[in-house]
C-alpha cells in the first residue's frame, strides 16, 4: 500500500510541475517585453536589408512595412509588378527607407537563379518567408480539388520549395556573418491533421520542421530561425473576414508576432492564437474527424465568405485558387 501510495504521490507531483511549467511559459506571452527584450537597432544590427516574400498584401505587405519602420531595407516580392510597385512607393513615402521590387511566380519551377542574381550582392539580415498557396477557401477533400495534378505541383513549389530554396540563398550569408534572422510563417491548422484542407496543412507541417531542424543546426551561429503559425488574420486567404478578438489584423498581427522574435523555434505570434493552439490541441481528434464536424466547417466557411451554398461543390467554380498567401 505504502508503494502505491507513492506512486499516487509522485504522480500527481508530476502532472502539478508539469503544468506549472505551462502555465510560466504561458505568462511569459503576456509580457513580451520583458521576456523577451529587443534592442531598438536589434533588426538593423542583423544586416541592411530584409527580403519579404508575398510582400504585396496581408501578413507579407505588413512585415515589410514594421521591418522598414524598424530602420532597414526592404526586397518585396510577390508575382505582380504593378501592386508591388505600389507598396514600394508607400513604404518609401512613409519609412524613407529603401525598397527593391523583384517579381517571381513561386508556383513556377525556376525562378530561384534570377533572383540570387539579382539580391546576391545584399547585405541581407532578414528573410520572412511568408508566400503560400491555399488551392481553396472552401473546405473539400483531397480528391475533390480542380486541376489535382497541377495544384499538387503548385502548393509543394509554393509552401515547401521556395521556403527551402531562399534559405539556401541567403542562410551562408548570415552563417559567414553569425547573425542574422529568418522568420518562416506556417499555419495554427497544421497542429493537428487537418482534414478539408490536408494539402495545405501538410505543406505547413513540413514548414514548422524545417524551421526547428534548421534552427537546431544554426542557432550556435547566432541565427535566429523561427516558425510562425498565426490561425485568424484578416487577409485574402482568409476572405477579409472582419477583425475581432480572434481575427487580428496584418499590421496588428504582425506588430505583437515581432515581440516573440526571442521566445523560441516557434510562435503562434500572440496570445490569443496561443491559446486557440491550446485549445484545437486539447480536442480529441474524433471529434473533429467526425463527419457532422466537417460538414459545419464547410456550412460555416461558406456562410462567411458569402458563398452559395447552393452552387454544388463538384462544380468548377466552387474551387477558387490562390497562388499566393498575400498576392
Amino acid at each position: 500500500m505504502d508503494l502505491i501510495k507513492q506512486f499516487f504521490i509522485s504522480l500527481g507531483t508530476a502532472v502539478v510541475v508539469y503544468y506549472g511549467v505551462k502555465l510560466l511559459l504561458f505568462s511569459r506571452m503576456l509580457f513580451p517585453k520583458q521576456w523577451f527584450p529587443m534592442s531598438k537597432t536589434f533588426f538593423t544590427s542583423m544586416g541592411e536589408w530584409a527580403v519579404v516574400t508575398g510582400a504585396s498584401e496581408g501578413i507579407g505587405r505588413a512585415y515589410a512595412f514594421a521591418l522598414a519602420e524598424q530602420g532597414m531595407s526592404v526586397v518585396i516580392m510577390s508575382r505582380t509588378k504593378e501592386t508591388l510597385d505600389q507598396v514600394a512607393k508607400e513604404i518609401g513615402d512613409k519609412t524613407g527607407q529603401r525598397v527593391k521590387v523583384a517579381v517571381a511566380d513561386f508556383t513556377k519551377e525556376d525562378v530561384f537563379g534570377e533572383i540570387e542574381g539579382q539580391l546576391q550582392d545584399l547585405n541581407v539580415g532578414v528573410l520572412v518567408n511568408n508566400v503560400g498557396m491555399l488551392p481553396s477557401y472552401f473546405p473539400g477533400r483531397f480528391l475533390e480539388s480542380a486541376e489535382l495534378d497541377q495544384t499538387i505541383t503548385k502548393v509543394i513549389n509554393c509552401n515547401v520549395k521556395t521556403m527551402a530554396k531562399m534559405c539556401k540563398i541567403f542562410l551562408p550569408g548570415m552563417a559567414n556573418r553569425g547573425k542574422g534572422v529568418i522568420v518562416n510563417i506556417s499555419s495554427g491548422i497544421a497542429c493537428i491533421p487537418f482534414p478539408m484542407y490536408t494539402l495545405y496543412a501538410a505543406s505547413k507541417v513540413f514548414v514548422e520542421r524545417f524551421s526547428q531542424g534548421l534552427q537546431a543546426e544554426y542557432k550556435d551561429k547566432g541565427i535566429i530561425i523561427q516558425t510562425v503559425a498565426p490561425f485568424g488574420v484578416s487577409t485574402r486567404m482568409a476572405a477579409y473576414q472582419q477583425t475581432n478578438i480572434v481575427t487580428s489584423s496584418p499590421e496588428d498581427f504582425v506588430k505583437s508576432s515581432l515581440q516573440y522574435l526571442r521566445a523560441g523555434d516557434k510562435t503562434h505570434g500572440s496570445v490569443c492564437h496561443t491559446v486557440m493552439g491550446w485549445l484545437l490541441q486539447s480536442i480529441p481528434l474524433q471529434v473533429i474527424y467526425a463527419e457532422s464536424v466537417l460538414s459545419s466547417l464547410q456550412d460555416y466557411i461558406k456562410k462567411k465568405t458569402g458563398y452559395e451554398a447552393s452552387i454544388p461543390e463538384s462544380s468548377p467554380t466552387f474551387k477558387i485558387q490562390l497562388n499566393e498567401q498575400e498576392e
